[in-house]
């Protein structure tokens, strides 16, 4: 069976929609870069080191992809330009498959246990609420029973989002009145959904990180929470980043890794911008698996991250 039989036709005609505007500008940056050369040399690679960079890979991962590429290079003795974007797939797919990033192709929980919680965390605007909707719905179609927890209980704009994508999608919400204790929330939505044998909780959280110590304390208290009602929760602490935000979801990154335990990414609002190259450096940088990717606003548009078909979209098969 070919790998496109079971990545569907739709899911990857919506990823290659959601990533036409950065593979149309790296493409562009690239013609640029091997302009008038027939070989990779010097030039060539001094050239693609600063399309990598614009196009928000980031400076490590680039100076990684670069030093592979040279010594592909030095291995083959002859490199064309016109294998460029063939080389760029191959070495960034080995790249995104040592830093723990596997393919999926599916709304999959580990077997085992249930409720599977997971925390969701991010800052205001990222698309973290829309994030929990999706996923809330991607995974009632997979046949599981979902509840949500508003445990943002410091906007009252968090707990209404909430509630009407609990209604959309048709599954429980848990929650309090505003300003209660987020943890009470999570503790209350992991029990309602052992009581109701849920297959999986989700669980908003507030969205600050001007005080890097109180997000800190604050996921300290809901961890402990859920964990009196089920010793494995949570089982995930995913965070959502705004891709279109390019270096910015970096530094996001890097301030939520410190603040608590990170084991999953999502990476939103990748259509409509030319920053879809952020995916491959935080895969590298944070060796944290990014799970899903944004690629638009319909409920299907969240995917799971498949790494392989990623590669091939923005290089080409």
């Amino acid at each position: 069976m070919g790998f496109f039989d079971f990545f569907s036709k739709k899911k990857k005609e919506t990823l290659d929609n959601g990533l036409a505007k950065t593979k149309e500008t790296v493409f562009g940056k690239i013609a640029r870069a091997v302009a008038g050369k027939s070989t990779v040399d010097d030039d060539v690679l001094d050239n693609l080191e600063e399309v990598l960079v614009t196009s928000d890979v980031g400076v490590d991962t680039t100076l990684n992809i670069i030093h592979r590429i040279e010594e592909r290079v030095a291995r083959d003795k002859y490199v064309s330009t016109s294998e460029l974007n063939n080389i760029l797939r191959d070495e960034i797919a080995s790249l995104l498959t040592e830093n723990n990033t596997d393919d999926t192709t599916g709304f999959e929980i580990p077997a085992g246990h249930k409720p599977y919680v997971i925390l969701v965390v991010g800052v205001n605007g990222v698309g973290k609420t829309t994030t929990i909707g999706k996923l809330a719905w991607q995974f009632k179609q997979a046949g599981k029973k979902v509840y949500l927890g508003a445990a943002d209980t410091f906007r009252a704009a968090a707990v209404e989002q909430i509630v009407i994508w609990g209604e959309r999608v048709g599954v429980p919400v848990i929650k309090q009145k505003m300003g209660s204790d987020p943890a009470a929330v999570a503790y209350d939505t992991v029990s309602s959904a052992v009581a109701n044998d849920a297959d999986v909780v989700l669980i908003d959280t507030a969205g600050r990180l001007h005080n890097k110590i109180g997000l800190m304390n604050e996921l300290t208290k809901i961890r402990n929470a859920v964990k009196k009602v089920t010793d494995t929760a949570p089982d995930e602490v995913l965070l959502v980043l705004d891709g279109s935000t390019g270096q910015n979801a970096f530094e996001q990154a890097k301030q939520f890794t410190k603040a608590t335990e990170v084991t999953s990414m999502a990476i939103t609002k990748l259509d409509g911008t030319a920053k879809g190259g952020v995916v491959i450096g935080i895969s590298d940088q944070f060796k944290i698996p990014v799970k899903y990717i944004g690629l638009g606003e319909g409920m299907e548009d969240l995917q799971p991250f498949n790494r392989r078909a990623f590669v091939d979209s923005l290089f080409g098969e």
